[in-house]
C-alpha cells in the first residue's frame, strides 16, 4: 500500500524518533510523499538537544526507546513547548496510551500501522494545530477570551491564570476554550470530542478525562486553588462562573 500525496498538504516539518532505522526510512519515505520535510533521529536524548534548539511542526516518536524513553522525551518537551506529538509504537498496553495522552500527546498510533491511517493523522493534527493560529504574530484581538482570571489568546495560543503563563497543548487549548467560552454550561464528554477532535477517529471518555485532569494539573500549579473545572459524574464538564 503506498501513501498518494495530495497537493493541498502544506509542507511542514516533521521529526520522527525511533530507534528502529526500518521505521524511520517507511515513516520519513510517508511523509516526505505527502510533501513534508523529515528529520530522523534514533535517540530520545540526541532529538531532545536538537528539538529545543529548533522546534519543528510536529513530532512523531517511539515509547520504548534506550537512553531516554518518549514518555520522558515528551515530558521533558512539554515543559516549554506546545508542539503537536504523536507517538507511533508496538507498545500495546491501554495504560501506555492513557499515559502519553496524560502528558499531553496529541495522538496514539499502534505499530503495525497502516500508511494511508498515519498519512491522515499527520494532517489532522497538522490541521488542528494550524486552526489555533500559534504561529500567528498578529496584536491581540479579537480572539482573546477572558474569563475572570483565565485569558487566553487563541492567535497567540497563549493561556494566562492570573497572569501566569499556562503552558498547553493544542487540545488542552480547544478543550477549555470550548469549556470558557459559556461558564456554568455543562459539556458533555460527546460535544467536548467534537471540539477536540474535529474529524478525528474515535476517541473513549477516558480520553477526554486525562486530558481534562492534564488541565486541572497545570493550573494548579500556579494557582493551588483552582478548582474552576467541575466533572459532572455522568453528564460533563463545565467551567464555574466565578
Amino acid at each position: 500500500m503506498t501513501a498518494q500525496k495530495l497537493s493541498h498538504v502544506t509542507a511542514s516539518t516533521v521529526a520522527v524518533i525511533d530507534d528502529d532505522h526500518d521505521i524511520l526510512d517507511l515513516v520519513e519515505t510517508i511523509l516526505e510523499m505527502e510533501g513534508h520535510q523529515v528529520v530522523t533521529f534514533d535517540s530520545g536524548r540526541t532529538a531532545l538537544d536538537s528539538l529545543r534548539a529548533k522546534s519543528p511542526d510536529l513530532v512523531i516518536l517511539d515509547i520504548k526507546m534506550p537512553e531516554m524513553d518518549g514518555i520522558e522525551l515528551l515530558r521533558q518537551l512539554r515543559l516549554k513547548s506546545r508542539v503537536p506529538v504523536i507517538f507511533l509504537t508496538g507498545k500495546l498496553d491501554e495504560v501506555d496510551e492513557l499515559l502519553a495522552l496524560k502528558h499531553g500527546a496529541d495522538d496514539f498510533i499502534r505499530k503495525p500501522f497502516s500508511q494511508r491511517v498515519l498519512a491522515e493523522r499527520v494532517r489532522t493534527v497538522l490541521r488542528r494545530f494550524r486552526s489555533t493560529g500559534v504561529d500567528s504574530e498578529a496584536e491581540f484581538g479579537n480572539n482573546v477570551m477572558e474569563r475572570g482570571h483565565l485569558r487566553m489568546d487563541q492567535e497567540r495560543h497563549s493561556c494566562k491564570w492570573k497572569g501566569k503563563d499556562v503552558v498547553l497543548t493544542v487540545t488542552e487549548f480547544r478543550l477549555l476554550q470550548t469549556l470558557a467560552t459559556r461558564p456554568g454550561v455543562i459539556k458533555s464528554r460527546d460535544a467536548l470530542m467534537d471540539a477536540a477532535y474535529e474529524d478525528q477517529v474515535y476517541v473513549d471518555d477516558r480520553t477526554i478525562d486525562s486530558h481534562v485532569k492534564r488541565l486541572r494539573k497545570k493550573f494548579r500549579a500556579v494557582d493551588n486553588t483552582f478548582d474552576r473545572i467541575e466533572a459532572l459524574y455522568g453528564v460533563g464538564y463545565r467551567f464555574k462562573d466565578s
